[in-house]
């Protein structure tokens, strides 16, 4: 038996249960980790809460799709991994058929890799979401470069700091939108060249003055709805607004012809199905994440952890948005 995280109907933090559970032994193409801590991301309060692009199939349900751990047990057809090994789960899998909420788990070892010397089991839980899915969209979908520019919204994030120093890896620029004041000066602090406070400020013409009228090549943005209207004027022309969340809650229209827009790409990204399902784009991502964390240019900001037995006030934490960088829970053993 072990414990793990279930929630038996939709709803806040409070549904969320601590429970003993049969783990079992690892089938076919999986393995046993010892979880030791867990990276929080905000599509689980969303599957929580019923309000994920995957809906819930059964319950219990479970949660989580990124943590770090030891491997205590490998199934059948499994090469390249040993008991002992330390390792992370990277997001590549359904909450519907694992979840990582637990002491120890049955994860598929696709959505295992090696954990870097340099990372202790806390830095493994909080690296590979964000830094994926930022490298995933900017450099291996955008192929960002030298000399380019991104905006990045919701940059205080765990994604959103990733992106500045993947931006600076490459030689980019990264400016950072936040709403108010409290978080610029931390953001400065990681690394973005300028921070646009919306509150305060009209984003595209910040961006325009920025860049001497030209535009951002990239825009990354983690709210969607009716701002993207706002921010296709900040993207110079051929350039690319990806939507890699949905925060807003609300109906995304497209910035279309109306607007007299140049030439303007607009996409949503998905990091489990563009990135991490993908053997190829996962192995050069896991290498260029590896690379930053080996010469001290990626570092994961950790915001506060939570034991296990808190798993609901960090969730609670999550969703007060008051985070810089990322949340992660730690499991005693």
């Amino acid at each position: 038996m072990t414990r793990a995280v279930r929630f038996h109907e939709h709803g806040g933090p409070e549904v969320l249960r601590l429970e003993d559970v049969e783990v079992g032994e690892p089938g076919q193409g999986e393995l046993l980790i010892r979880v030791d801590a867990i990276g929080l991301n905000r599509a689980e309060v969303l599957f929580r809460d019923g309000n994920y692009i995957e809906p819930v199939r059964k319950f219990p349900a479970r949660l989580g799709t990124e943590a770090a751990g030891v491997v205590e047990a490998v199934g059948a057809n499994v090469t390249g991994f040993e008991v002992g090994q330390p390792v992370s789960v990277v997001p590549a899998f359904s909450m519907n058929d694992y979840g990582v909420y637990a002491e120890r788990a049955l994860v598929p070892a696709s959505a295992v890799v090696h954990r870097p010397d340099e990372l202790d089991a806390v830095g493994g839980a909080a690296v590979w979401m964000p830094y994926l899915t930022a490298y995933g969209a900017l450099v291996e979908v955008g192929g960002m470069r030298a000399g380019d520019t991104v905006v990045l919204t919701a940059a205080s994030s765990s994604v959103g700091l990733a992106a500045i120093q993947i931006a600076h890896r490459v030689g980019a620029v990264p400016l950072a939108t936040t709403r108010t004041n409290a978080k610029k000066d931390a953001l400065l602090k990681a690394g973005a060249a300028d921070v646009i406070v919306t509150d305060e400020e009209d984003v595209a013409s910040r961006v325009l003055d920025l860049t001497g009228g030209r535009g951002a090549e990239f825009v990354f943005d983690a709210i969607a709805g009716p701002g993207v209207v706002d921010l296709a004027k900040a993207v110079a022309p051929d350039g690319t607004l990806f939507l890699y969340g949905a925060l807003s809650g609300e109906p995304t229209p497209y910035p279309g012809f109306e607007l007299g827009m140049p030439a303007l790409n607009m996409r949503t990204y998905t990091v489990t199905q563009e990135t991490t399902a993908d053997p190829e784009r996962l192995r050069r991502a896991v290498a260029f994440v590896s690379s930053g964390l080996r010469t001290g240019a990626f570092r994961p900001l950790i915001d506060r952890t939570f034991p296990l037995d808190d798993i609901a006030e960090a969730h609670r934490y999550m969703e007060a948005g008051t985070q810089v960088g990322k949340i992660v829970v730690t499991v005693d053993h």
